[in-house]
């Protein structure tokens, strides 16, 4: 079959012929998704992968009985970008027909890691005031429409990108904050209020500290990743008061995530999330990889087929 295999750590992908999952429960792909985990799992910053292997870690397809499935976290080496994967039937969840595929994808790991914060680590049911940190992205800017969605009262986007930024208004975002000037923390209070009770958090780093200053006593704080860099040096006075969470998919376990995917598709089904995504034939993978590690403002997709 063919597929985007990784033969050395820290390379692109390139797509070859690879021996089928044999063995495995299977899937035929109909559609892989790419996330930066995928290129950190690559470039071995997470672990150091065993290869060769083929890439992706999430995809849409039926499986041999003709269920349509959105799957996660496939058992190596026999990743998602490519025309069969394998897959663990705890972290393979139905998707009925009147979700389409690009939507399907979108909603498993990002989706998941703006959801899973917002539902299961804060409450935002009351009005609370919520700040999305690194909304341009694609788990942003899912995270500004699921925050709308679960009663939030106002909802800040704050990002670098200042065109994907006003996008964030047509999802949902009551105010914007550009990041990146000469005082963050202060842009981030002039749009607080009384200080924001949630914030989610994609970037970490000196944004992060910059949102703790602006947030309220007991507010929650959830970081979902490090795009501007890890391990800032956090004052303990700030963090009094404030509850600081670490989220990781994975960790909340397979049930929670299946259930959470099935409250997201259901949302899907009623039109109230929307994510933009691209698309790239697997025969042009190491473009997809490419603009992957440009940090797109859209979903990266790859088809198999």
């Amino acid at each position: 079959m063919r597929a985007a295999v990784l033969e050395a750590v820290g390379e692109i992908p390139h797509v070859k012929d690879f021996e089928e999952p044999g063995g495995h429960d299977i899937v035929t792909v109909t559609l892989a998704g790419c996330n930066p985990v995928d290129l950190a799992l690559a470039s071995s910053d997470l672990l150091k992968p065993n290869v060769p292997l083929v890439v992706g870690q999430e995809g849409v397809g039926f499986t041999d009985d003709g269920t349509r499935v959105y799957f996660n976290s496939p058992p190596m080496p026999f990743g998602s970008w490519a025309e069969r994967a394998a897959f663990d039937p705890d972290r393979t969840f139905p998707v009925p027909e009147t979700v389409d595929d690009d939507l399907a994808v979108a909603l498993g790991i990002a989706g998941l890691a703006a959801w899973l914060p917002l539902t299961r680590h804060a409450d935002v049911s009351a009005g609370q005031s919520v700040l999305v940190l690194g909304a341009t992205g694609v788990v942003g800017t899912i995270a500004v429409q699921a925050a709308n969605i679960l009663g939030a009262g106002r909802v800040v986007a704050a990002g670098r990108n200042k065109d994907a930024l006003q996008k964030t208004r047509d999802l949902g975002a009551d105010a914007i904050v550009e990041l990146g000037g000469a005082d963050d923390a202060g842009a981030l209070n002039e749009e607080a209020g009384d200080g924001y009770d949630v914030v989610v958090d994609m970037v970490y780093g000196g944004p992060f500290l910059a949102a703790l200053e602006a947030s309220s006593i007991g507010a929650t704080l959830v970081t979902v990743g490090q795009g501007a860099g890890g391990a800032p040096q956090v004052p303990f006075p700030n963090l009094m008061g404030r509850t600081h969470v670490g989220h990781n998919n994975n960790m909340l376990g397979a049930a929670v995530m299946r259930q959470a995917y099935q409250e997201l598709i259901g949302l899907a089904e009623q039109g109230r999330i929307h994510v933009e995504t691209v698309r790239y034939d697997l025969e042009d993978a190491g473009k997809a990889w490419q603009a992957q590690a440009e940090s797109p403002h859209v979903k990266i997709a790859v088809v198999p087929r």
